[in-house]
């Protein structure tokens, strides 16, 4: 019994580990993103920090449409990254689980 709790533990740091080293490996992987007119262009790692942002002249004399596209880009952007984050860290996290009887979580 006790054998099979310590494997069990064994696993669990190697999952621990496998999350670890994919949430870093996510600081690499980019998400660009484009508003529909072109005008503002961002990018951010799938673990969802902001590098980069790109904003075309012509909206800077517009507050309110500058806000906008930014929040719609944003939120595009966020959303790719977010996908890309779950699916990564899901296979990390399942790839080192124990197969415990009603715990397929990470399907």
């Amino acid at each position: 019994m006790f054998g099979d709790l310590s494997g069990m533990m064994n696993k669990l740091k190697e999952a621990q580990k496998e999350v670890e080293v994919t949430k870093a490996r996510l600081n690499s992987v980019l998400v660009d993103e484009t508003s529909a007119d072109k005008k503002i262009k961002v990018t951010l790692t799938a673990n969802r920090e902001i590098k980069a942002i790109s904003i075309d002249e012509s909206l800077l004399s517009d507050k309110e449409e500058l806000e906008d596209f930014l929040i719609i880009t944003l939120n595009k952007a966020i959303e790719k990254a977010s996908k890309i984050n779950e699916s990564e860290m899901a296979v990390a996290a399942k790839k080192g689980m124990p197969n415990i009887p009603g715990m397929d979580m990470f399907k």
